[in-house]
Parts: C-alpha cells; structure tokens; sequence
C-alpha cells in the first residue's frame, strides 16, 4: 500500500476526525463519567448541549507543542488551544497510559474545566483514539486489511493488547474467528500521518 490518508484517501486530519468514536458527544459524555477506556466512551450517551453550543470542557485537535505539563494543540477549526496535564488526569493511547508518551503530531481529544486563562485543565485525554467501520479485505500474520468507506486502512495487531469481540461476549486475544470480506467494528490508536492504526479491540460476528 503506498501513499498516506492526507495523499490518497480522505485527509489526515479530516481522517481522525471522522474516526474518533462515531462522535465528539461520545467522548465528551464519557469522560464526564470518569471513563478513559475506548469502549465505555462508546457506551455512553451523547452529552447534552445546546442546539449549535460548543462544549467549552472539550478540546480536539493535533498537538503542536509540548511545554512542561502543557500540550498546544491546534483544533481542526484552527482554533489554538492549551491543554495542561496533571498528575491525575486519566490518558489513553491504545491502552492507559501516561502522559510521557504524548508526542508532537498526535491526535487529541480532551475532556475536562476550562480555567480563565482559556487553559483546558484535563481530567482525561485520548490520543489518536479512532472508531471504524470497516470491511475486512485480508488477513496477515499480525496485520489486518481494511476498507473503511473506500478508504484503504492497515490494522496492526499488537500481541498482549489487541482483542476481539464476538457477537458482544468478552474480549479474548484470540482475532483467528475474523472473516475476510465480512463487516466490523475497529476501535485502535492511529498511527499519525499514515493510513495504519494499532488495534485494541475488533468487534465482529464470529
């Protein structure tokens, strides 16, 4: 597979954009619930906001800069924006993490209180988080072949992380019942600037 997401596909940040959990509400609501995982994100409601209202405790966007315990994050509206990490703001990347592995380019979506300086002060933090829906094309040794609305996506299976769900009983480590040419669900971590993200869980029919 040749080219990036931003080359031939849809655009890298319109890309994560789109993927992120089906919806910003959804973040948004589970974050306000103290969720960090992926899937209590998906189960959680969309927050309730005003026709039109821009939530003022959320933040998206790309990380432009990192400055101590601050992350500068540039939104996909172009609006710049400071989000300031503590010692207990809960962070995900593929798995809970801690704020260390943040890095310049990542993708970001952020919940938590507005101080009046403008800094978001984050009680949670998602990094290049994604929810696709996806066509399975191909199955590899560790890797998975997706189409995701036309859109050619690389699916990386990261051995101790990576976990399937099938028709919705718990996730095992086992992904051998995936079927090349049926539909699932895949919630992963992108991997920025390239058309690839790291699987933490499948959802399909077995």
């Amino acid at each position: 597979m040749s080219g990036s997401l931003g080359d031939d596909l849809v655009g890298r940040r319109r890309f994560l954009t789109s993927a992120v959990l089906g919806s910003v509400a959804a973040v948004t609501g589970a974050s306000m619930l103290g969720a960090i995982t992926p899937e209590a994100a998906i189960a959680v409601g969309p927050a309730k906001l005003a026709a039109g209202a821009v939530d003022p405790d959320f933040a998206e966007g790309r990380i432009t800069g990192i400055n101590g315990n601050v992350l500068l994050v540039a939104g996909s509206d172009r609006t710049l924006q400071r989000i300031h990490v503590a010692g207990a703001t809960s962070v995900w990347k593929l798995r809970t993490t801690t704020f260390e592995q943040a890095q310049v380019g990542d993708g970001l979506y952020a919940r938590g209180v507005r101080l009046g300086d403008g800094t978001l002060a984050a009680d949670a933090v998602w990094l290049n988080i994604v929810n696709l829906d996806v066509r399975i094309t191909q199955i590899a040794s560790r890797m998975l072949h997706l189409d995701h609305y036309g859109n050619r996506v690389i699916g990386h299976v990261v051995p101790g992380t990576s976990a399937a769900v099938y028709n919705g009983t718990p996730a095992v480590s086992d992904l051998s019942l995936l079927q090349v040419g049926r539909h699932a669900q895949v919630i992963g971590a992108w991997r920025p600037d390239t058309s690839a993200v790291d699987i933490s869980t499948v959802y399909a029919a077995a």
